[in-house]
């Protein structure tokens, strides 16, 4: 049975979303210390977070924030806030879906179905800030689409996601290509970074590949330096 955690601070909202869950056949786990609140849902890993954003101690999008930075559950958003700025920040953030109050139970139902099933079966996530890559099928996950990427672009993606924050160094990069160290080609090698970093600007995406010198190369998000 799947295990939704529900993170709202208004007790009658929190107990008629824990009924309605519970009489649809979800386990619910419900947060009512919101200080520590990622880190008492990463702890409990949940099938699903159910995530408001006016919250106490901590923001819904400073949790939304935490929790993906860490984890690849899914969360919905479900929230009074109905402007379009605060949905494209959530789902900036991670956020697989956003409804907002009031919201019929079926609607909300159907939202936590469909996201359950988007998750479910899949070992082969990895993870990065908004979207998730299956590294078996190269499939990107971003922004409620799918988007399966060319070989090769996949393949650099799932080298530098491995490697987190670490700078990948140009050999790492070859063998992810290539498979061998043996002959780096650095011409060829700036033909497939260009080429992601082509497609993750079309994509809307955060992130994009940039040189390191004398080492390699490194994701970093609009605005960072190194």
């Amino acid at each position: 049975m799947k295990c939704i955690a529900i993170a709202e601070d208004e007790l009658f909202m929190r107990e008629e979303l824990s009924d309605i869950l519970r009489k649809a056949g979800y386990n619910v786990l419900a947060i009512t210390e919101f200080d520590q609140a990622a880190g008492q849902l990463l702890a409990q890993a949940p099938d699903l977070v159910l995530l408001d954003l006016n919250l106490p101690g901590a923001s819904g999008f400073q949790i939304c924030r935490e929790i993906k930075q860490k984890s690849a559950v899914p969360i919905l958003v479900l929230t009074s806030r109905d402007q379009m700025r605060d949905e494209l920040h959530a789902l900036e953030l991670g956020a697989d879906e956003y409804l907002t109050k009031p919201c019929r139970s079926e609607r909300l139902l159907a939202r936590v179905s469909n996201v359950l099933k988007r998750y479910e079966g899949r070992p082969n996530l990895l993870e990065g800030p908004g979207f998730l890559l299956d590294w078996q099928t190269y499939t990107l996950y971003i922004h409620n689409r799918s988007v399966v990427l060319p070989k090769n672009q996949g393949k650099l993606l799932e080298a530098f996601l491995r490697h987190g924050e670490e700078t990948v160094p140009r050999e790492a990069l070859c063998i992810a290509l290539w498979g061998t160290t043996e002959f780096i080609d650095e011409n060829a090698l700036q033909v497939n970074l260009t080429r992601l970093k082509k497609t993750m600007a079309n994509l809307g995406m955060s992130l994009k590949p940039v040189p390191v010198r004398g080492i390699g190369y490194r994701l970093l998000k609009e605005g960072e330096t190194l």
